[in-house]
């Protein structure tokens, strides 16, 4: 039975691009590298911090990269859901 569970999972995983896995490689274990993140950012995938950012919000609502690791996708979560929420209490007040 665990036989079609497994399947599943290394199906969506297989949905990540090589450059998604990557990423998802890098936010894992970024601080093991030498010199500034956004250093690392533009050498590995060769643009810019903020288009890197960008392209790593749309990968944390994808199924996908959750199946593939789903302690990076949910600590990169919980950080994105508490930034929302101090730009939202800050409009508010």
């Amino acid at each position: 039975m665990s036989e079609p569970a497994a399947s599943v999972t290394s199906m969506t995983s297989a949905a990540l691009t090589e450059t998604e896995a990557a990423m998802l490689e890098l936010e894992r274990s970024w601080w093991q590298f030498a010199g500034a993140k956004e250093q690392v950012i533009r050498q590995r995938f060769g643009i810019s911090a903020t288009a890197y950012y960008q392209r790593l919000n749309v990968l944390l609502d994808k199924p996908a990269a959750l199946a593939h690791d789903p302690l990076t996708i949910r600590r990169l979560s919980r950080i994105r859901e508490q930034r929302q929420r101090g730009r939202s209490a800050r409009r508010q007040a």
